[in-house]
């Protein structure tokens, strides 16, 4: 475990309070280090049925919507319940608790390690499962975990805090071993906890993935996201459309990994905007596409007052006038431009979709690249289609770390019960987005590996048997 150096007297107020944390963490971590594997598993079950409980998951999920005006409490109960269950899936099993693996023929043996304290910084568009899932992951790996919610995440943060020290009790584990920094919660002492800790997982804001990685502290960051998904010619459009409108509509669109552009090729462009109608969708004409960028984005930025609500509330807040509008599930806006002067190009966090129509696949290739080079670029992109050599062109060639095919994209980018990803949620972007990991944040992030090395039998090449082709090719042989 690494050791940190603590502040000293004369170091701020922040310092110190911080420090006071982090001597709670390490001295709970230290007697939560000698647990089993049996024991470290309890605990991990017992802090997840904090939210897990349906009366916590629905308490909580209340005081998020109210606190911090984001997402739909349904939703948000469905994610906190379906994030916890599938990360514990994941988690069954593993082994974090001494000898991980065995492997005598390169004489290996693997020994799982804590990493100490984590400081862990979460946003408010997912204030109980992001906090959660990095809860669990770092328990799982015998670690104390320090959170730094965002200032409208607090009073969440610290209602589900209290549900998990509840249970912590309930099995003897040292409540220390989960802590948040103290309200309210301000940038210089997330950035303490950032200088501190000893490792950071940050999630949100890209500010703070950037003041993480300059902190000289190990972290972990996550990328920008700005979905684009692209419904080729061969495509089930019903199908697509149904699992882009759930998708776009869930929680208000909260997630990073919601789809925020169509790339539809010109074949199927308008049988694919009927199918979209036909799920909820409304089409805004061009009038009704600037009534709501004027709305949208106000002296540059996203409006809060659109940011996660429903569509009907973006609607009224646009003044859309047009019968149907406000029944609309979302919004879907057509755009041929790409880059700052076009805002629905980029990450909209609502129920709000770009469309764009491409000649043919070559076409929706270059534009989801276009897009991705805007913005989002390492994060993930998705496809309807029934040609796979599509779908491998995107793995081979896309600045992505996620190519997500004919699923609905905010529910598999972070792991789904249907296919292989971990759940998550945060998705590393690789060093397309500026980020140390490519995979989705999981257990194995939160662990050191301590290696025995033991000699083998001599497996030392001649210059010759690694040469030989090349020397032969070249005609460089002597």
């Amino acid at each position: 475990m690494a050791t940190k150096t603590q502040p000293t007297v004369t170091e701020s107020q922040e310092s110190r309070v911080v420090a006071t944390l982090i001597d709670r963490a390490r001295a709970a971590q230290r007697i939560f280090d000698s647990y089993s594997q049996e024991q470290v598993d309890e605990v991990v079950m017992a802090a997840a049925w904090a939210v897990i409980n349906p009366e916590h998951n629905r308490l909580l999920s209340e005081l998020a919507v109210r606190d911090t005006g984001l997402g739909d409490v349904e939703d948000k109960m469905t994610k906190n319940r379906r994030k916890t269950l599938g990360l514990l899936r994941d988690l069954e099993g593993a082994k974090t608790v001494g000898v991980m693996s065995e492997h005598p023929d390169r004489g290996l043996v693997e020994i799982a390690r804590p990493v100490g304290v984590v400081g862990a910084v979460v946003p408010s568009t997912n204030p109980i499962a992001t906090p959660m899932n990095k809860t669990l992951n770092a328990l799982k790996g015998r670690n104390a975990i320090i959170i730094a919610p965002s200032p409208k995440g607090q009073s969440v943060c610290t209602r589900l805090l209290e549900y998990v020290h509840a249970e912590l009790e309930r099995v003897g584990a040292p409540v220390d071993l989960v802590q948040q920094l103290p309200t309210p919660v301000n940038k210089a002492t997330t950035h303490e906890l950032m200088r501190q800790a000893d490792l950071l997982v940050v999630t949100g804001s890209q500010n703070n993935v950037r003041s993480a990685y300059s902190s000289g502290t190990p972290a972990v960051g996550v990328g920008a996201g700005n979905v684009p998904v692209i419904i080729d010619g061969s495509a089930d459009l019903a199908d697509a459309a149904r699992k882009i409108a759930a998708s776009k509509t869930f929680d208000n669109a909260t997630s990073c990994s919601s789809e925020n552009s169509l790339v539809i090729v010109d074949s199927v462009y308008d049988a694919a905007l009927e199918a979209l109608e036909a799920a909820g969708a409304a089409v805004l004409t061009a009038e009704e596409k600037s009534q709501l960028e004027s709305v949208m984005w106000q002296e540059g930025s996203l409006n809060r007052q659109v940011i996660a609500k429903p569509a009907p509330t973006i609607v009224n807040a646009a003044s859309l006038t047009r019968d149907g509008l406000s029944a609309a599930r979302f919004l879907i806006v057509e755009e041929t431009g790409i880059g700052s002067e076009y805002p629905f190009s980029g990450e909209k966090l609502s129920p709000v979709l770009a469309v764009y129509r491409a000649k043919n696949f070559d076409d929706a290739f270059k534009i989801t690249q276009q897009l991705l080079e805007h913005q989002g670029k390492g994060h993930s992109c998705g496809i309807h289609t029934k040609d796979d050599a599509n779908v491998r062109r995107l793995g081979l060639e896309m600045p992505v770390c996620r190519v997500i095919v004919n699923q609905a994209h905010c529910f598999a980018t972070g792991g789904n019960f249907d296919n292989g990803l971990p759940f998550s949620l945060s998705m590393g972007c690789g060093t397309w987005g500026g980020n140390s990991i490519s995979e989705n944040l999981n257990y194995r992030h939160y662990l050191n590996i301590t290696r025995i090395a033991r000699t083998i039998p001599a497996n030392e090449p001649t210059v010759e048997q690694m040469f030989h082709g090349y020397l032969s090719k070249y005609n460089l042989h002597k």
